[in-house]
């Protein structure tokens, strides 16, 4: 058993709030366990520079975490967000071009942001899991407002960390145990078993092939739980 008495391959209590707040297309609250992350998505014309005249949409992330986010106040990102927050909100935004036909978006940008209110380990994977219920209801709404044609929604995508803790692979990794395994992952996975993103690191420790195969297998049944979890939240209206 675990310090919180879950098991090794037990996730923490997973729900999200749809319709959080009411300008954005899409606003999700998801709450992993004490880890609560608000997940916004917004249509607006245009694309950038780059795109513009090629008759395709971009989507695009942003991550920040709020001051109060964690025990010792965290500074708030200015103009440049921290190395962190980049990071973490080009996986986000990777991730869910995944799962996004960028040709029927036609010339429109789908902005996804995502704030975390509270922090217990998981951010970055509770992010791209709430986002993609956001993107769903934003999409959703736009096409009940004609801005949309046609759904650009391909799959389904949603992330979680797993990690080696004494030596024992477990899933869902709180801060407690985060900052106190030797290896930690995290892991972006479609609906079809295909993996998005896989970032692994040995933090105090290096692990074998072996060892990285059962983690894999581990993250994948958790993921899939999540993607079972977000149909049955996208089916309440």
């Amino acid at each position: 058993m675990r310090h919180d008495g879950r098991k090794s391959n037990q996730m923490r209590k997973v729900v999200f709030h749809r319709h959080f707040t009411a300008q954005a297309g899409g606003a999700v609250l998801v709450e992993c366990g004490a880890t609560r992350v608000l997940c916004t998505a917004m249509i607006e014309p245009g694309v950038p520079a780059w795109l513009q005249g090629k008759g395709r949409g971009w989507l695009t992330a942003e991550y920040a975490m709020l001051p109060s986010a964690t025990p010792n106040r965290k500074k708030r990102d200015g103009a440049r967000p921290d190395g962190r927050s980049v990071e973490i909100q080009r996986l986000v935004g990777r991730a869910l071009r995944r799962v996004v036909n960028l040709v029927e978006l036609k010339e429109n940008t789908l902005w996804l942001d995502c704030d975390v209110l509270q922090a217990d380990g998981g951010t970055r994977t509770a992010a791209i899991t709430g986002a993609y219920v956001a993107l769903c209801d934003a999409v959703r709404r736009a096409r009940r407002e004609n801005l949309l044609a046609n759904n650009p929604i391909t799959g389904q995508v949603a992330a979680l960390s797993v990690g080696l803790l004494h030596g024992r692979a477990i899933l869902d990794l709180d801060y407690q145990e985060d900052s106190a395994a030797q290896v930690d992952m995290n892991v972006a996975m479609l609906a079809d078993g295909s993996f998005v993103e896989v970032q692994a690191t040995g933090e105090q420790a290096t692990f074998t092939t072996r060892q990285l195969a059962a983690m894999l297998r581990l993250a994948a049944t958790g993921i899939r739980r999540l993607h079972a979890l977000q149909n049955k939240a996208l089916r309440i209206k």
